[in-house]
């Protein structure tokens, strides 16, 4: 079993105290996945913050990406007054972030100002998925593979032209080559070193499949730290390369003829000692346990009416294309990447990877969502069909993944397992969100209708 790696509180305290830091950012995940919160001065940090916490805009959970409010919302709205929540340290989070100078990460966990934890916070909702494993008697541990492509461009310079006509950062696809990573390793490089350094232990980096396209692999463990990896880890990796006048883009879909990028998600069950995984069998079907079946019978089960936690944007879907390396199907296999899910590992690394989660997943919900639907599983001892040997492409008896947001809002919409699995409250929280990414969609004329439409019909 793996720990947290971070400092303690007493040792931030330390090196603010011998001025080798200045800044601590108290921060938390916003609707989007995106590291929101507040920069405190050091000395403002442990005379008034530390033991408090910050206040922050409960809006922060509602708004849309340009800060927009957003209407329909039962946790926040104008009617509700838009007030505070207070985020309160999480002291086993501490990094030092070694691309900022002199500045310390803390993540936080939401609170209302009464004290109660804010439900439809994404920690939360992960959280107590971790808190539903542990009372069936397992514990969860969790990696995953997020992928995203490099650009020579600056972010500026992305952003001054309508972010078209980039430029790759290789111009060809770069999958396991050395050679042509090696080009990319002043970025890369930086970006593994620098999570190392956060705290954030990496297994290793790789080209992938597409110009440019990249993924780094962080060392697993619990769901929840796993989450505050992914979320350091997205954000250095933007941070670092605007820094190098680069972008980078952790799109679903960022070019439709080139492949999309993922956040392929490995899960494994484990005794409440953490010493012994519950999924090898060797004498079972398969070399899986009864555990392994129900728990991945439960994600199959799942796995459409709980789409917007995989895909949660309109691109999203653009990435599920045939024989793209993004699946289509939700069946499973046997190392088959043709499929939703395969089964991978062997003896104590046995776990089951789906692939349909896009690198523009929000961790937290990604991983309650995997977590969620595996208990499912087994509280209801579903029965896992016989694996898939062919191309999953074009498997005839093979429940497709939604097309677009609309038929996966839908899904959701009516989906009791979900209202059973995270209650109506976050169940709410998941639908606005999604409802009101499809109405901001639906308010854009796009160059694609203006192309086709403008001259021709």
């Amino acid at each position: 079993m793996l720990n947290r790696v971070s400092i303690t509180r007493d040792d931030l305290m330390s090196k603010i105290a011998h001025g080798e830091i200045d800044t601590v950012i108290m921060g938390f995940a916003d609707r989007y996945g995106r590291l929101t919160g507040k920069r405190t001065a050091a000395p403002f940090f442990v005379d008034h913050v530390a033991d408090h916490g910050t206040e922050n805009c409960d809006y922060l959970l509602t708004c849309d990406l340009d800060y927009q409010p957003q209407a329909g919302f039962r946790f926040s709205s104008f009617d509700k007054g838009y007030g505070d929540m207070v985020a309160v340290a999480d002291w086993s989070t501490v990094r030092v972030l070694p691309w900022v100078p002199k500045t310390a990460l803390v993540l936080c966990d939401l609170l209302t100002p009464d004290g109660r934890p804010v439900d439809v916070a994404p920690r939360t909702i992960l959280a107590r998925q971790e808190e539903a494993a542990r009372a069936l008697g397992v514990v969860p541990m969790v990696g995953s593979e997020i992928e995203f492509f490099l650009f020579h461009d600056s972010y500026e310079e992305a952003h001054g032209r309508g972010y078209r006509d980039l430029h790759p950062h290789s111009a060809f696809a770069e999958d396991y080559n050395i050679l042509a990573t090696t080009r990319d390793e002043e970025v890369i490089g930086r970006i593994r070193r620098a999570l190392v350094e956060a705290g954030c232990p990496v297994e290793f980096s790789k080209g992938e499949a597409g110009a440019g396209q990249h993924e780094i692999n962080i060392g697993y463990a619990s769901p929840l730290e796993m989450a505050d990896r992914n979320l350091v880890y997205k954000t250095a990796a933007k941070e670092i390369a605007a820094a190098a006048g680069k972008s980078i883009t952790f799109m679903a879909k960022p070019g439709f003829h080139d492949v999309g990028s993922s956040c392929h998600l490995h899960v494994s069950l484990w005794s409440p000692d953490g010493r012994t995984s519950l999924f090898p069998d060797d004498s079972g079907p398969w070399g899986m346990s009864e555990t392994f079946h129900h728990f991945l019978a439960g994600q199959i089960a799942t796995a459409r009416e709980f789409a917007l936690l995989w895909a949660p944007t309109v691109n999203s879907y653009k990435r599920f294309q045939p024989e793209s390396w993004a699946p289509t199907g939700v069946g499973w296999g046997i190392d088959n990447r043709t499929l939703g899910f395969r089964k991978v590992g062997h003896g104590s690394s046995t776990r089951v990877e789906s692939r349909i989660p896009g690198a523009d997943a929000i961790s937290y919900l990604a991983f309650a969502g995997a977590i969620a639907g595996g208990l499912h599983g087994i509280r209801h001892r579903l029965e896992l069909p016989a694996p898939y040997d062919g191309n999953g492409y074009t498997a005839p008896d093979v429940a497709r993944i939604p097309w677009n947001l609309p038929d996966a809002i839908e899904l959701w919409k009516r989906s009791e397992v979900a209202r059973e699995c995270f209650g109506d409250e976050v169940h709410h929280w998941i639908l606005r969100c999604a409802e009101s990414e499809w109405e901001a969609f639906n308010r854009t004329v796009t160059d694609w209708e203006l192309n086709r439409y403008f001259e021709r019909i």
